[in-house]
């Protein structure tokens, strides 16, 4: 990123009025990155910021209530995370201070793994936007960013962070409203027998850790959740298909004008199960029913937790 060191200087500059900073720092190796909380000057100069900066630092807010000064480094996706929360009353602005800038997209190990083996013998990653060069061993690739990238960023219509206090580089330019999703327009052709039979294969396979649940940013009520309740007992503790469709299908409604496709769920997954199809397709529910996107405006109210007597988009008179 070009701009990090404009952006580490806005950080330096803020840091004194704040509590804690939350970016990302290197990982284990040069495909990985972690979380990275900054609360001292020595701590700015190890904030990357790059293509597998894929943890979304808002999931980690719910533990930072109580009136504390907090300062987020956020992607256009990361920041409708907070926008939600905002609206929803569960965090106060005058606590939040945004750094934002320009995504260009994600690199997806899932997809780098399918294609060059085990991603831990990948020497280098080289990214110029269009295309991405990798070395394994003797052999040099270059495969362009689209088939390597998180799905997400191929339809993303918020590359740029939102509302946020600071904005470093330039701005990433977005796709079209229009685009949608190939997985899931792929996934609507079939017949609702074979969707059925699916969904029963990939519940079948869930193990039932809540890796969904705990990396999801809006997933607040963790201790009041329907997976931890028993009494009421919603869930068996038993893992199988039944208690697994039973949890993910709340657990979509639950977030259902909620969702901000931020794609934490479907990245936490150990089992790699394609939970986002659901999340997309309700997410496309509420824009075609209320003309709403979640996490875009925090005067906004979520469209399921508001009374109209009589909705603008929906003509139910007539």
């Amino acid at each position: 990123m070009q701009a990090l060191a404009e952006l580490k200087e806005q950080i330096r500059q803020a840091l004194p009025d704040l509590d804690v900073v939350i970016g990302w720092q290197q990982g284990f190796d040069a495909l990985h990155t972690r979380p990275l909380f900054i609360r001292s000057e020595e701590d700015i100069d190890k904030l990357v910021v790059n293509e597998f900066c894929v943890v979304n630092p808002a999931s980690y807010l719910r533990e930072l209530r109580g009136g504390k000064k907090v300062g987020l480094v956020l992607k256009g996706c990361d920041s409708r995370s907070v926008i939600e929360l905002l609206q929803e009353d569960l965090l106060k602005e005058d606590d939040l201070t945004i750094f934002g800038f320009g995504c260009n997209g994600i690199l997806n190990h899932t997809k780098l793994q399918a294609r060059f083996g085990e991603i831990g013998f990948i020497q280098s990653i080289e990214n110029d936007g269009a295309n991405v060069t990798v070395v394994v061993g003797d052999n040099k690739e270059t495969v362009p960013f689209t088939e390597l990238c998180a799905d997400k960023c191929l339809t993303c219509v918020y590359p740029n962070t939102l509302q946020c206090s600071h904005f470093v580089g330039e701005e990433s330019t977005k796709k079209p409203e229009s685009e949608k999703n190939k997985a899931l327009e792929e996934f609507e052709k079939l017949s609702l027998e074979e969707r059925f039979a699916f969904w029963q294969d990939q519940m079948r396979r869930c193990i039932r850790c809540y890796a969904c649940r705990n990396a999801c940013p809006m997933c607040v009520c963790k201790d009041h959740c329907i997976a931890n309740s028993r009494e009421p007992k919603w869930l068996s503790e038993e893992v199988d298909v039944q208690n697994n469709f039973m949890f993910q299908l709340i657990h979509v409604m639950h977030l259902t004008g909620r969702c901000v496709e931020c794609g934490e769920c479907e990245r936490a997954c150990p089992m790699d199960i394609p939970i986002m199809l659901l999340r997309r397709k309700m997410a496309g529910v509420i824009r075609d029913v209320f003309a709403y996107n979640a996490g875009t405006n925090a005067e906004d109210t979520p469209p399921l937790m508001c009374f109209k007597v009589e909705e603008p988009t929906i003509e139910e008179r007539h």
